[in-house]
């Protein structure tokens, strides 16, 4: 049982291993410029896993540490200079668990409060720790880097997923015509967020563009799965069109995009937590996710499984495994 100075954690203290072990740790004060949250749930993403496994290797932070990306919670406490919180705001950002700042996966952590936006009123604090790493990345690749605007087609490649989901709904709310590729079994999912679904598993690149742009290619690409989906993404695009990726990480030829002219944006949404640059922005993304959600423009899809503190390595192989359907989420209280 935790103190008023003590909290629990899973903590990771072996890569080789990947266990998350409960332990009691001190509880965080915040400092200049930060708020310590009541953490009430934990999004996990696809990041959570590889960082517990040491797979990535540009975000991890040195052991032992406490992991989690994504948080909901009640601010308790506010540290010197923080002027656009108070005590007892609920809040939700993307605050964590990479190099030197402590995760979400503990009952309190002190955080950049430019990293935090006020929790969407109509969304329980499980939708909202479902939101922030995938709205933010759907975000920056669609607005900030393609500037998507009414009357565009946008194809979103991977759209059940997590990302996916949310460019759907972003490019629907900005006006554009939304399509996502998908698999035969997640094809209502996409058309439930109002995208026009495209069975990659029966329909060519060439088919589909044909078939929904007369074979010129969408106004913005957004690539949520790297690789292949990447590189058919470039011819995708229609001449001097845009493509965005937040799996770009691999080899491409960029030749094909490039002999038409295609704009690639690579979208690494972690930096701002990693640099420092950029925190600010973060926090404005995340209003205008509250601002659509509370409009209902916004859902996130949630995953059936349900997870306690306790249970958040469990929590991490589902989410690895493929067989979860939306956001999975760890309850920390």
């Amino acid at each position: 049982m935790s103190s008023s100075l003590t909290m629990r954690a899973m903590v990771l203290d072996d890569y080789a291993t990947g266990t998350l072990v409960e332990k009691t740790v001190p509880r965080p004060s915040p400092r200049a410029g930060e708020v310590l949250v009541r953490i009430v749930a934990s999004g996990v993403n696809p990041i959570d896993n590889k960082i517990r496994q040491g797979l990535a290797p540009y975000a991890m932070p040195e052991l032992p540490a406490i992991l989690g990306t994504d948080l909901a919670g009640v601010i308790a406490e506010t540290g010197p200079g923080v002027t656009g919180f108070q005590v007892g705001d609920e809040v939700f950002g993307l605050t964590g668990g990479v190099r030197g700042l402590q995760g979400s996966l503990a009952e309190y952590a002190a955080v950049d409060c430019a990293l935090l936006a006020l929790k969407p009123k109509n969304l329980s604090m499980r939708e909202a720790a479902a939101i922030p790493l995938v709205f933010l990345t759907a975000w920056e690749g669609l607005v900030d880097r393609a500037g998507i605007h009414a009357g565009q087609s946008v194809l979103v490649k991977g759209g059940a997923g997590g990302v996916g989901h949310m460019a759907i709904q972003i490019a629907v709310a900005h006006g554009a015509k939304a399509y996502a590729t998908a698999s035969s079994a997640k094809q209502e999912i996409v058309a439930a967020l109002g995208a026009t679904p495209i069975n990659y598993g029966i329909k060519s690149v060439a088919e589909y563009v044909r078939d929904h742009t007369n074979g010129r290619g969408f106004d913005v690409v957004y690539d949520t799965v790297g690789g292949q989906s990447l590189d058919e993404s470039l011819i995708a695009a229609k001449p001097y069109g845009h493509v965005a990726s937040c799996a770009a990480f691999a080899a491409h030829n960029l030749a094909p995009g490039s002999l038409r002219c295609v704009t690639l944006s690579g979208i690494f949404v972690l930096l701002p937590m990693l640099s420092g640059e950029g925190r600010t922005h973060h926090g404005e993304i995340l209003r205008q996710a509250a601002r659509l959600a509370e409009e209902g423009k916004l859902k996130p899809l949630m995953d059936r499984h349900s997870f306690t503190l306790t249970a958040a390595q469990d929590a991490h192989i589902v989410q690895g495994s493929g067989n979860a359907v939306g956001k999975i989420i760890v309850d920390i209280v």
